[in-house]
C-alpha cells in the first residue's frame, strides 16, 4: 500500500481531512499548527511529569527528546498530560489509599484523550509503580501504535549495611536508630544521600519491575528500560522511540501485536527471572483483561514455579538496578531465557525478540547467571492456598531466607496497618508470631495499601527470621522477610482472614504452596455466626466508588466486570 493511501486511512485523517470537520482544523490552527503538520501522523505524547515525584522529575526532558524523534520521522507531536503518583510520597493515613486506585484513573485518562484527539500513535511516558501498569492497560485497551518510554532508575546512594542505600533504607534505618544501632548523625546523613539523583527507586521495586517487564512485553525498545535516569543514553533512546512510533503508525503495528498471550508470558517470565515485585500479580491480570487475554493467578504460579531466578538484584541480592543495567540488563536475561520465551513475539522495534537478541552474547557475571547456574530454582513469585486463603495469596520466595520458607507461628491479629505498626514500634511482637493484618484489601482499605513499613521495621529490629506477616493488603518490591499478601477473599468480603483470632496457629509452607490456620470448619462457622467486625469504608469521592466496584486481588483488583 502506498504511503499516501496509508495516510488517508489514519484515524486523524478521518477527521482532519473532512470538510465538515474544518472546525477541528481551525482549533489546531489557533495554536499555530500548519496544514503540513496536520497532514502528518498525529502522535500523542502522554507525559506524567510532575515536580512531586522523583521518578517522573526528568520526564519533561525525556519528552523533549521524544518530540525531536517524532519530528525527525515526519510526525506531528502533540503534548498531553496525566497524573503520575509516587508510592513513596503517597504514604500515611490518606495517601496510600489512593495509590492502587490511581492505576484506573491513569488508564481511563489516556483512553479519554487519545479517543478525543484522534491520535494515530501514542508515546506513553512514565516510570512508577502504578503508572506503568495504568499506561499498559490503556495501550491494550486502545490497541493503537504505542511505545512506552520510562524515565529510568535513580543511582544508588551512600553505602549502608553493605550495599548502596535507597529510599527503602530509611525505614530500616529508623528502627535501627530507635534501637540504638546507629547514631542520629548517621541517620541524618542517610536521609541526605540515600537518593542522590532523580529516577525510579534504585532497587527492584514495583516501578523498575514493571518497566523491565514492559520491555520484555515488547512495549519499550529492547535495552531501553533499565538505563539510569541521569545517563545521556536515556535521552537517545527517547529520541529513537519518537522516530519509531511514526514507523509503527506507517506499518500499522499496534499495541496488541505486543500485548497478547505470548507477550504477557514473556514479560512475566522475565519478571520471575529477575526476582520482580509481588505487585506483578495485580497488574498482569489487569493488563491482560484490557487485551482480551485470560491470564490469572494460576498462570502466575505456573510460570513462577517454572522459571529459575537468574538475576540477583536488591532486595533479592545486594546490587541495585543501575548495576543490573551495566551487567547486561533485560536483553541479557532474555538471551538466557531464549529457550523458554516466545522468541518470535513482536517488539515495538518492529522485529521479533529472536532478531533483537541476535547479537547479544549469553555471558554470565556477578548479577546475571544462566539457567544452568541460577540463584534460585524457582522464580520471584509463588501462590499459596489453604483454609486461610481459599482463592490464594502471593509470596516472594526469592526475597525470603531459605530457613523461613516453612514457618509456623501464633497469630497476632490487627485490623489496620497503623495498629500493626504501633505494635512493632512498641516491641510487642514476640518471636514465632504471624502478624495478621486485615481490612487492607482492595475493598477494605480501601485501595489495598502496602505493608512495606511493617516488614522494614521488623527487619530493622532483627526479627526478619523470627516473625512472619500475612495480609489482605499488598507488599512493595523492596520487601524481604517471610510474608504472604493479597489474601483472597479479603476480610471486607468475609474471607477467612476476618475470623482469625490471636493465638491461632498458622503455617506458611511456600514449597508446598499452602497457607493453613489450625481452626476447624466448625469453629470457623461459629465465628462467622457472630458476623463481621464493623469496618468503615470511605464514604465519599473516588475511594467510595472504587470500593463499591473493585474486584478481588486474586483477579488483579480490577474495577468493573471481568469476562
Amino acid at each position: 500500500m502506498k504511503e499516501t493511501e496509508q495516510a488517508d486511512n489514519r484515524i486523524s485523517q478521518s477527521i482532519l481531512k473532512k470538510p465538515e470537520w474544518s472546525s477541528v482544523r481551525a482549533l489546531y490552527k489557533a495554536m499555530g499548527y500548519s496544514d503540513h503538520e496536520l497532514a502528518c501522523p498525529q502522535i500523542g505524547i502522554f507525559n506524567t511529569y510532575n515536580s512531586g515525584n522523583p521518578g517522573h522529575f526528568n520526564l519533561n526532558q525525556v519528552a523533549e527528546y521524544v518530540r525531536r524523534g517524532v519530528l525527525q520521522a515526519g510526525g506531528n507531536p502533540v503534548d498531553v498530560g496525566t497524573i503520575g503518583p509516587c508510592d513513596g510520597i503517597g504514604c500515611g493515613n490518606t495517601g496510600m489509599h489512593y495509590i492502587l486506585p490511581s492505576r484506573e484513573l491513569i488508564a481511563d485518562s489516556v483512553e479519554t484523550i487519545a479517543e478525543l484527539q484522534h491520535f494515530d500513535g501514542l508515546v506513553l511516558l512514565g516510570s512508577c509503580d502504578k503508572v506503568i501498569p495504568g499506561l499498559l492497560m490503556a495501550a491494550a485497551r486502545l490497541d493503537r501504535p504505542t511505545i512506552l518510554v520510562n524515565g529510568g532508575p535513580a543511582l544508588g546512594g551512600i553505602e549502608f549495611c553493605g550495599r548502596a542505600s535507597d529510599n527503602s533504607t530509611m525505614v530500616e534505618a529508623l528502627a535501627m536508630l530507635r534501637d540504638g544501632k546507629i547514631t542520629q548523625m548517621e541517620y541524618d546523613q542517610l536521609e541526605d544521600f540515600s537518593n542522590p539523583t532523580c529516577g525510579s527507586c534504585s532497587y527492584l521495586g514495583t516501578a523498575n519491575t514493571m518497566c523491565a517487564v514492559a520491555e520484555a512485553m515488547g512495549m519499550i525498545l529492547p535495552g531501553g528500560s533499565m538505563i539510569p535516569a541521569v545517563f545521556a543514553e536515556r535521552l537517545r533512546v527517547a529520541q529513537k522511540s519518537g522516530r519509531q512510533i511514526v514507523e509503527l503508525v506507517r506499518r500499522n503495528i499496534t499495541a496488541r501485536n505486543m500485548i497478547n498471550q505470548e507477550g504477557l508470558e514473556n514479560a512475566l517470565r522475565l519478571g520471575m527471572a529477575i526476582g520482580g515485585s509481588t505487585n506483578m500479580a495485580l497488574h498482569f491480570p489487569a493488563i491482560a483483561r484490557e487485551a482480551n487475554v485470560r491470564f490469572g493467578i494460576d498462570d502466575i504460579d505456573l510460570i513462577g514455579r517454572g522459571t529459575a531466578h537468574i538475576a540477583n538484584i536488591y532486595p533479592n541480592g545486594s546490587k541495585n538496578v543501575p548495576e543490573f543495567y551495566k551487567a547486561g540488563g533485560v536483553p541479557l536475561v532474555m538471551k538466557h531465557l531464549e529457550s523458554l520465551i516466545h522468541a518470535e513475539a513482536m517488539t515495538c522495534a518492529g522485529v521479533s525478540w529472536r532478531e533483537a537478541l541476535r547479537d547479544v552474547k549469553p555471558v554470565e557475571n556477578e548479577i546475571i547467571h544462566s539457567l544452568q547456574h541460577p540463584f534460585h530454582q524457582n522464580g520471584s513469585l509463588a501462590v499459596v492456598r489453604g483454609n486461610l486463603a481459599p482463592d490464594g495469596g502471593i509470596t516472594k520466595p526469592t526475597a525470603i531466607d531459605p530457613s523461613m520458607l516453612i514457618f509456623t507461628g501464633r497469630a497476632m491479629c490487627f485490623d489496620s496497618e497503623e495498629d500493626a505498626a504501633d505494635a512493632v514500634e512498641q516491641h510487642r511482637v514476640p518471636d514465632q508470631t504471624v502478624m495478621v493484618i486485615r481490612y487492607e484489601g482492595p475493598k477494605g482499605g480501601p485501595g489495598m495499601r502496602e505493608m512495606v513499613r511493617i516488614m522494614k521495621k521488623l527487619y530493622g529490629q532483627g526479627k526478619a527470621l523470627t516473625t512472619a506477616v500475612v495480609t489482605d493488603g499488598r507488599f512493595s518490591g523492596s520487601n524481604n522477610g517471610c510474608f504472604v499478601g493479597h489474601i483472597s477473599p479479603e476480610a471486607a468480603s468475609g474471607g477467612p482472614i476476618a475470623y482469625a483470632r490471636d493465638g491461632d496457629w498458622i503455617t506458611i509452607d511456600i514449597p508446598d504452596g499452602t497457607l493453613h490456620i489450625d481452626v476447624t470448619e466448625e469453629e470457623f462457622a461459629r465465628r462467622r455466626n457472630k458476623g463481621l467486625k464493623e469496618h468503615p469504608l470511605s464514604e465519599k469521592g473516588y475511594l467510595a466508588r472504587y470500593a463499591r466496584l473493585v474486584g478481588s486481588a486474586a483477579g488483579g483488583a480490577i474495577v468493573g466486570e471481568g469476562f
